[in-house]
């Protein structure tokens, strides 16, 4: 995807989703914290300007949030925090109707923030507010990889559907990677995958990608209620399992863009014994 700050040399993952409830931010949060037992140097910007709530997910009391870097009166330094295995976490603001829509001057220092961000770490997970308002396709067309959430719903699945609509009309080349959230099986994920990548091709003259896949596990749940990363928490659940697949996925993937990733595979050496449970 062409950014405004391609030249740096970080990654950036917008995490997005068309409907909300899918578990995006969960989805964002644990990511993260895979990638950084990876051994990446990660950080976790929560974009959700109005409703944030990564903080929450993680246990975590910040005393400022973007807001307050967005308005100039914080800088990135006054408001980063650490989180779980080392990962810096931007918060994001919580309750503030201002933030919902961005200025020209606000989005401006939003570009500045991703490009500090991106000279220090390999991967920038950018936790997204569910839909399309503008302020949410501004902040993904300012990624390289757009990750977009969905289940298998039926209306999960159109309103995935709609967002990477939105997101190609704006960026054509644009490289948009499926996680099918919350499903029993991986047969139940290629079928919500396929139901996308199907439609894209149709009406949009695209591909999607394939990224994975999280199963239905009572251990998201629980972490969930703990304030918890469930890759921190219980290491060895079933979701824990595909969120380190989904991690080592993406931590291994070249910049060459036209690649497409389909399940079964190819998988980085780290995953391959748990292939069969999460791809």
């Amino acid at each position: 995807m062409t950014s405004p700050v391609t030249a740096l040399s970080g990654t950036v993952l917008a995490v997005a989703s068309g409907k909300g409830g899918v578990g995006k931010s969960n989805v964002a949060a644990n990511l993260a914290v895979a990638l950084s037992l990876l051994g990446r140097k990660v950080a976790l910007l929560d974009a959700d300007f109005g409703l944030g709530n990564v903080d929450v997910l993680l246990g975590l009391a910040p005393d400022f949030h973007i807001g307050h870097v967005l308005s100039g009166e914080k800088t990135l330094d006054d408001i980063a925090i650490t989180g779980p295995s080392g990962i810096q976490i931007v918060p994001g603001s919580s309750g503030l109707r201002a933030m919902t829509v961005l200025s020209a001057v606000q989005r401006q220092r939003l570009m500045a923030m991703l490009s500090k961000l991106r000279r220090t770490m390999d991967f920038l997970v950018v936790d997204t507010a569910s839909g399309i308002s503008d302020s949410v396709i501004d902040t993904v067309l300012m990624a390289d990889r757009v990750v977009l959430v969905t289940n298998n719903e039926p209306a999960a699945v159109v309103d995935a559907y709609a967002t990477a609509k939105v997101v190609t009309a704006s960026s054509p080349k644009a490289e948009i990677g499926v996680v099918v959230n919350r499903v029993s099986d991986a047969h139940e994920a290629g079928l919500a995958f396929r139901q996308l990548d199907v439609a894209a091709a149709k009406f949009l003259g695209r591909p999607l990608r394939f990224y994975g896949f999280v199963v239905d596990d009572p251990a998201v749940q629980q972490s969930t209620l703990s304030q918890r990363a469930v890759v921190d928490e219980a290491p060895q659940a079933p979701a824990s399992r595909c969120f380190r697949i989904l991690a080592a996925r993406i931590a291994g993937m070249g910049p060459v863009p036209g690649q497409s990733l389909r399940p079964g595979g190819p998988y980085p050496d780290a995953a391959a014994a748990e292939v069969s449970r999460c791809a």
